[in-house]
C-alpha cells in the first residue's frame, strides 16, 4: 500500500486540514527559528550596507573637501 493509496481514501479535510495543522504544530518551531534567521541575516546584509555605503559618502566628503582646500590654497 503506497503512500497515495493511503491519501485517496482520506476525507479533503483530513488531507488539507488536519496534516498540514499537524505538520505547523510538529515543525512550527524550527520554521519560525529558519525564518528568524532568514530575516536576521537580511536585516544585517542590508545594514551592513548602509553602514559601507555612510562610510564610503564620509570618506570621499572629507578627501573631497580637503583636497579642493588644498587646490584653492595653493591657487593663493
Amino acid at each position: 500500500m503506497s503512500v497515495s493509496e493511503i491519501a485517496k481514501g482520506l476525507p479533503w479535510w483530513v488531507k488539507w486540514v488536519a496534516v498540514p495543522v499537524l505538520a505547523i504544530v510538529v515543525f512550527g518551531g524550527m520554521i519560525m527559528s529558519l525564518i528568524g534567521f532568514i530575516v536576521a541575516l537580511v536585516f544585517k546584509v542590508l545594514l551592513f550596507a548602509v553602514l559601507v555605503a555612510g562610510l564610503i559618502f564620509v570618506v570621499r566628503k572629507f578627501t573631497g573637501s580637503s583636497s579642493s582646500r588644498d587646490s584653492s590654497r595653493s591657487e593663493w
